[in-house]
């Protein structure tokens, strides 16, 4: 799914662009312009990277100085620190503030995980932000019952490229990502709301090529 892995990185850059400004600014305490894109590609590519970030994590980035800021949301203890070192390691950071929240271990925030999962990419209309394009336990592979018995569908999230990422926090639910259309965004704000287990659902998704919503 390469259109949608790369409409999806723009939306790592909400935060970086609105600290832009004021970064270029102070150009004696930051990089220069063209460092400056090098090293938000760098970041980009570093974060996606990583095995540890998956449908059940979001993360943004911020610049102040020389330093990157990295927030969102972290299923797993290992990704926060994962994404930490892969973003120490890009020529020219300085430092790296890592506000990355790791959300904590509950059993209750799996099955919410499952089953918004299951409601949002097995919908004909969503399936095509999955890269798999399957149910949960396809995505998952074989010996997905054992798995999610002995560990939870949070140890082992789906594999594959997904476009819509879904954060459970004590029941309630975000969903971030880019799609291409309002119309998918509701209808991903919809089968969200229908999963059982969901206290709430803050729809965060961002249409491709749409003005940046103001808060």
């Amino acid at each position: 799914m390469p259109r949608f892995k790369s409409v999806i990185l723009a939306a790592s850059l909400l935060a970086f662009t609105a600290s832009t400004p004021l970064a270029l600014a102070q150009a004696s305490s930051t990089w220069s312009q063209d460092d400056t894109v090098r090293i938000v590609k760098d970041v980009q590519k570093n974060i996606n990277r990583l095995t540890s970030y998956a449908v059940f994590d979001w993360i943004t980035f911020g610049i102040h100085g020389k330093t990157i800021v990295l927030h969102g949301y972290a299923s797993r203890p290992v990704l926060k620190s994962d994404a930490e070192r892969a973003v120490k390691s890009i020529a020219g950071v300085e430092g790296v503030d890592n506000q990355i929240q790791v959300l904590p271990y509950s059993p209750n925030d799996d099955r919410v995980r499952a089953a918004v999962y299951n409601r949002i990419y097995t919908s004909p209309t969503l399936r095509m932000y999955n890269a798999n394009q399957g149910s949960l336990g396809r995505a998952i592979g074989p010996g997905a019952g054992v798995a999610l018995a002995a560990g939870g569908i949070t140890n082992t999230p789906p594999i594959g490229y997904h476009a819509i990422h879904i954060i459970v926090n004590n029941g309630n639910v975000t969903l971030y990502g880019v799609v291409n259309s309002s119309s998918d965004a509701a209808v991903a704000g919809m089968q969200a709301n229908s999963a059982p287990g969901a206290f709430s659902v803050n729809n965060e998704l961002v249409v491709a090529g749409a003005p940046k919503k103001e808060k």
